[in-house]
C-alpha cells in the first residue's frame, strides 16, 4: 500500500510532508507534488503533516480521486525528487480547498 497526493495539493504545493519522509519518495512538479508508489513504505508520517489535507492512503482515497493513484505513479517517474521543505506557492492559501483543481495541473 502507498500514500497518494490528491487534487487539493494542486496550486498549493506545501512541502511539510517532504520534510518528514524517511525514504525521500516525493517528486516535485511546477505546482503539485506526487509520491512514488514503489518507494513509499506506508509509514503514514506525511499524511498528518499536509496542511491541505491532500494525502491519503491508497485504500482511503476519497471517491472521485482514484485517478490520482495512476497520476502519482506516472509523474513520479518524470519529475525530480524533492527532499527538503520549500516555500509554498505564493497564492496557496487562496487555492487551498478549491474543488476540481486537476485542470490547473502543470506538467
Amino acid at each position: 500500500m502507498t500514500f497518494v497526493v490528491t487534487d487539493n495539493c494542486i496550486k498549493c504545493k506545501y512541502t511539510d510532508c517532504v520534510e518528514v519522509c524517511p525514504v525521500d519518495c516525493f517528486y516535485e512538479g511546477p505546482n503539485f507534488l506526487v509520491i512514488h508508489p514503489d518507494e513509499c513504505i506506508d509509514c503514514a508520517l506525511c499524511e498528518p503533516e499536509c496542511p491541505a489535507v491532500a494525502i491519503f492512503s491508497e485504500d482511503e482515497i476519497p471517491s472521485g480521486m482514484e485517478n490520482f493513484i495512476e497520476l502519482n505513479a506516472e509523474l513520479a517517474d518524470i519529475w525530480p525528487n524533492i527532499t527538503e521543505k520549500k516555500e509554498s506557492l505564493p497564492d496557496a492559501e487562496e487555492w487551498d480547498g478549491q474543488p476540481n483543481k486537476i485542470k490547473h495541473l502543470e506538467r
